[in-house]
């Protein structure tokens, strides 16, 4: 029954608002009875909502995902240097976590002028299209490295790059200087710098970008305030000891 009920919950994608009843089901692959009973039982405990359009998450989601202590602690550290990133370049600062061939945007901080962006809180992007995504495979382990280049390059826009020995200079260039870009690779207009955030023993799976658009945007203007940031809450997570992967899902 639990699995059920976690199939129907990651059903829904950051772009869904309301899925009905007929969707869950060709979603889950489940029955649309067995679809109907857990999705009721969701509703009764608060995780699930339901209306005449059908089914959405529920603000019981959001009350448990705040009581995820370490995500919390995470979150609080990070937001002082995220807001100062931001007062520094008046840009889109991301906090971003890798979650297997993904990255999971845990925070987003945009101004009025901010540049049009796929990203959300808590939305997914494949790694190789985002710099947040881009630094963060460059650190990876090296199975995860190969699996990602020897697999499918998902073209997003006409700039994304697809081809593997592309790919794999950008992450070997990132190991070097420190930063990956990313040149309207997710999203057309959109340029992007990240950087990661390191542990002692040099392991991350968290990374900290500031974009903006083409034509007003110089991603290269804004390395040493992003590289500060980075570093700092590295130092700061460091002295709490948790680890720069503890966001990871």
């Amino acid at each position: 029954m639990l699995g059920k009920a976690v199939a129907i919950l990651r059903s829904f994608t950051s772009d869904d608002r309301v899925l009905g009843l007929a969707e869950l089901v060709r979603r889950t692959g489940l029955p649309k009875a067995t679809v109907h009973r857990v999705a009721g039982d969701l509703v009764e405990h608060r995780l699930l909502d339901r209306d005449a359009y059908g089914y959405r998450l529920s603000g019981g989601l959001f009350e448990l995902g705040l009581r995820a202590s370490v995500e919390r602690t995470l979150l609080e550290l990070a937001m002082p240097f995220l807001q100062d990133l931001y007062e520094r370049t008046h840009e889109t600062v991301h906090l971003g976590v890798r979650d297997g061939d993904e990255v999971v945007y845990l925070a987003k901080i945009g101004g009025h002028r901010q540049a049009a962006s796929p990203s959300r809180t808590g939305g997914r992007m494949p790694l190789h299209c985002t710099a947040i995504g881009k630094v963060l495979l460059a650190h990876a382990e090296p199975e995860l490295r190969r699996q990602v280049l020897r697999g499918t390059l998902e073209r997003r826009t006409a700039r994304t790059i697809t081809g593997p020995g592309i790919l794999r200079r950008q992450l070997d260039a990132a190991l070097d200087s420190g930063v990956a870009f990313e040149h309207e690779e997710s999203t057309t207009g959109l340029l992007c710098v990240a950087a990661p955030v390191i542990d002692t023993d040099g392991r991350t799976g968290l990374a900290i970008s500031v974009s903006g658009p083409v034509g007003r945007f110089r991603p290269e203007g804004h390395v040493d305030a992003l590289r500060a940031a980075a570093t700092g809450l590295g130092n700061q997570l460091a002295r709490r000891r948790i680890p720069p992967s503890a966001g990871r899902l």
